[in-house]
């Protein structure tokens, strides 16, 4: 699994959180999407790497701003944190 961690400029709130998530739900194929207004940044678990330029696109039409998008491999935690 795949960590992408997206950071996103014009977040001002708990709206702006769901609205993007919702899309990047509905444009991609995700196990967990996780957006913080305040740090400017979302989270996306997926099974495969998400195309940057499509990310981009997606979100530049919901009138917020894709500045820089990272990714790592992803495992996934046990209840005892391991």
């Amino acid at each position: 699994m795949i960590k992408t961690v997206l950071m996103i400029e014009g977040m001002s709130c708990g709206m702006c959180e769901a609205h993007i998530n919702e899309t990047i739900r509905r444009n991609f194929k995700v196990k967990k999407v996780n957006s913080s207004h305040k740090k400017n940044l979302t989270e996306v678990v997926s099974e495969e790497p998400l195309d940057t330029q499509s990310l981009k696109d997606v979100i530049g039409a919901t009138g917020y701003t894709l500045v820089s998008v990272s990714e790592k491999t992803y495992t996934k935690k046990n209840i005892f944190g391991k």
